[in-house]
């Protein structure tokens, strides 16, 4: 029951964006097949619905790790902070 706690799930949460954030795409993704190397369709020339499931994961990869590194120092930042003075 400790496992849905509040707390956990910031913990579970920030833990797992940190991993998508520190993945390298010259090292790791590439290797993988999930660098964002294909351009990009012009706006209102494809729908959607031609996205695949592997396509969208790798634009959220790309969204996270753009988005989320500034945010995430504050986070971490916070997060050790708490840590270390309530334990």
């Amino acid at each position: 029951m400790m496992f849905f706690a509040f707390g956990n799930l910031i913990y579970i949460s920030v833990l797992l964006v940190n991993a998508i954030a520190i993945l390298s795409e010259d090292r790791f993704l590439a290797r993988v097949g999930w660098s964002n190397t294909v351009s990009e369709p012009a706006f209102g020339t494809g729908s959607a619905g031609d996205a695949s499931i592997k396509n969208k994961l790798i634009n959220l990869t790309t969204s996270v790790r753009t988005l989320m590194r500034i945010p995430l120092i504050v986070i971490n930042s916070i997060l050790i902070v708490y840590e270390v003075i309530l334990g």
